[in-house]
């Protein structure tokens, strides 16, 4: 079914060639792999997904094909598809728009086109908040928030003011798994102006959080900040090691040279 994505300018993609052109490629194998990979299992926190059995670079070739033809009405419908794979085709056609809104505003042009431009991300953006169920998995969350909501968070709404970011803070307080890790892993993108506020902020909001993949979101931006200003992320664990999960602490240390991780590590844990 690839065959009818390989022209996208001539004639709008639709959500059901997607699903088609995704089923082409299921595979029984892959699919049990991903299964067990994602923890679908009774009790597991992906209980009940569904899985075709399609690898992420062939989904992200589908999203290829399918390149700015596709209606968000469209996308909206992969979105709320039961198969992982299809979610996740939709998830990538969104960061696909908002990537190419921001190069449209990044080129010299007329105010109407940066007004145009700034109007698209605002779309695309609202698309991703209203079906943010989609995203209900660690993969799903990690490929798209940064690319979708960190890189509207960066760039003007069509007011011409930046968006605010306290959208990040309801996310962190809807007492859901993935909206959390939505919040958390959007800082990846905003860490990439030097901007540590948000990150910081929310890193200690979830130093409590009960779930081990919340201590491995908030490890992974720690150590991001520690990539671009370390005295930055000492000073945090000056003051929050003792309280940290091991695992954020090991995350967050990773790149550290050895006799400092050992250092951290050895610090008496206080509950």
């Amino acid at each position: 079914m690839m065959h009818k994505l390989s022209s996208p300018s001539v004639t709008a993609a639709t959500a059901q060639q997607v699903v088609e052109a995704l089923r082409a490629m299921a595979d029984a194998s892959q699919r049990q792999v991903l299964m067990r990979f994602f923890q679908t299992g009774p009790g597991q926190y992906a209980e009940g997904d569904r899985f075709l059995g399609v690898r992420v670079p062939q989904v992200r070739q589908v999203v290829r094909a399918v390149g700015t033809a596709m209606p968000l009405a469209e996308v909206e419908k992969l979105l709320r598809s039961p198969w992982h794979e299809v979610r996740l085709c939709g998830l990538l056609t969104l960061v696909h728009y908002m990537q190419q809104a921001v190069v449209r505003s990044s080129r010299r042009g007329s105010a109407a086109a940066l007004q145009a431009a700034a109007v698209r991300r605002e779309e695309v953006v609202q698309c991703y908040l209203r079906h943010l169920d989609a995203a209900n998995n660690w993969d799903l969350v990690d490929l798209s928030c940064p690319k979708i909501l960190g890189t509207y968070l960066l760039h003007p709404t069509p007011d011409g003011a930046l968006p605010s970011r306290d959208v990040l803070y309801r996310l962190a307080a809807s007492g859901n798994l993935w909206r959390q890790r939505v919040a958390m892993v959007t800082c990846w993108m905003l860490l990439r102006t030097d901007d540590f506020t948000d990150t910081l902020s929310l890193a200690e909001q979830f130093l409590s959080h009960p779930h081990p993949l919340m201590h491995k979101a908030v490890g992974w931006m720690l150590r991001e900040v520690g990539k671009r200003q370390i005295d930055v992320l000492r000073n945090f664990l000056t003051l929050h090691a003792a309280h940290m999960p091991r695992t954020a602490l090991r995350y967050a240390i990773e790149r550290m040279a050895n006799h400092e991780r050992r250092r951290w590590m050895a610090v008496p844990r206080e509950c």
